[in-house]
């Protein structure tokens, strides 16, 4: 059977493919330790859940607008002004089926074929796949593990080249928890407006910050609006990550053709989850602060149970709920790369952790805390077993 050629551009997310062989284990009736998913594992706030039973009793389940019903898109602009200063107005947001859905419309709506895309490493899983399938190339610009995997606008600007269309920022990143500080992040939308790039700004994690950062979206800085999109999501920082909201801040003419791609793809956002979402940004935040304060301690004790691993080095992350430890020491021990460390992980101590080949980076795993600490606490055991063994 002949596919069409874009297909064979991108791959199966090998974050899929790790959770698939663990399933398979578990069905076996092996114990695993999961250190892979991405998302909470709190239960939605009842809030939430109540809202969309309503919306179920009150029959709203029919069609709705395209780009999202009104009262949600203005929720969200409004929010946004509130937590980070800025000023967009609903004609310049529009809702999609989760954040992923968001970031793949960007790329179709803005990016054309041939154009370059930085994306700097570590990256999120799917951002390379969504350049290539359509047509642009993927530029990696990688990052300093000694500082972090933080992203500088020096850095971008000699990456930049006359193809360049699109820069990513994730901050905090996913899977390193980087965080951009807030003055670079600045220089760094001076940088793309110069030079007539658009830059994307994935706020997934924006709320899970440690210490004393506070949230910050480039967003806030109005004078850069026209060379700035923001892709933002409800699934980590209300545990809604089933219920599919994403959704765009950015130029109106950017909107209009995202409306425009859903008319002929996705149609509206499912009704229920959009009157579920509204009360999430509309009502009570106190699940948020009790999230990212349990996943401080967390964060606190995986760091240091993996920085006590022989071998093991792991930057601190100041956002998200990843760890992102190198463990290249074991290629001088029989392992080959992170995709042979994690298999074999996963094969002798029956924990699941993500390879950094997934992310652009081959000496690196991803850990994610999103578990309990009984969980973490058993998985490490195994790990530091593991590397010991070898």
């Amino acid at each position: 059977m002949k596919l069409a050629e874009r297909i064979s551009r991108i791959s199966v997310s090998k974050t899929m493919a790790v959770g698939e062989a663990a399933g398979k284990l578990r069905e076996q009736g092996v114990d695993v330790v999961d250190f892979g998913p991405g998302e909470p594992d709190f239960p939605t706030p009842e809030n939430i859940k109540k809202a969309a039973m309503k919306a179920i009793q009150g029959d709203f389940t029919k069609y709705t607008a395209v780009g999202g019903i009104q009262e949600l898109r203005k929720a969200i602009v409004e929010k946004h002004r509130r937590d980070f200063g800025s000023r967009y107005d609903v004609p310049e947001c529009v809702v999609n089926i989760g954040g992923k859905h968001a970031l793949f419309n960007v790329f179709s709506a803005v990016v054309n074929e041939g154009d370059d895309v930085i994306i700097p490493t570590p990256y999120w899983v799917s951002f390379a796949d969504m350049a290539r399938f359509v047509g642009a190339n993927p530029i990696f610009l990688h990052t300093r593990e000694d500082d972090g995997f933080r992203l500088t606008a020096q850095m971008l600007e000699k990456a930049i080249t006359p193809k360049t269309r699109l820069i990513i920022s994730n901050s905090p990143n996913n899977p390193s928890g980087a965080v951009i500080d807030d003055a670079e992040y600045i220089r760094i939308a001076q940088l793309c407006a110069s030079r007539d790039i658009y830059l994307l700004d994935d706020e997934c994690y924006v709320y899970f910050l440690y210490g004393d950062r506070k949230p910050f979206s480039i967003g806030s800085q109005t004078e850069f609006k026209n060379h700035i999109i923001i892709a933002g999501s409800l699934s980590k920082t209300y545990a809604m990550t089933g219920w599919r909201i994403g959704y765009l801040l950015a130029p109106p003419e950017i909107i209009q053709a995202v409306v425009k791609l859903q008319s002929h793809s996705t149609s509206n956002p499912v009704s229920i989850s959009q009157k579920a979402a509204l009360e999430a940004l509309t009502g009570p935040q106190e699940s948020v602060r009790e999230m990212l304060a349990e996943y401080s301690k967390r964060r606190a004790f995986v760091l240091e149970r993996v920085r006590a691993i022989p071998g093991v080095k792991c930057a601190e992350p100041g956002g998200a709920f990843y760890v992102y430890p190198n463990v290249s020491a074991a290629y001088k021990r029989g392992i080959k790369d992170s995709l042979d460390f994690s298999v074999k992980l996963l094969e002798r101590q029956h924990v699941t952790v993500v390879p950094g080949e997934a992310f652009g980076t081959n000496d690196h795993i991803r850990i994610s805390y999103a578990t309990s600490m009984e969980q973490l606490d058993k998985g490490l055991k195994r790990l530091h077993e593991f590397m010991t063994s070898l």
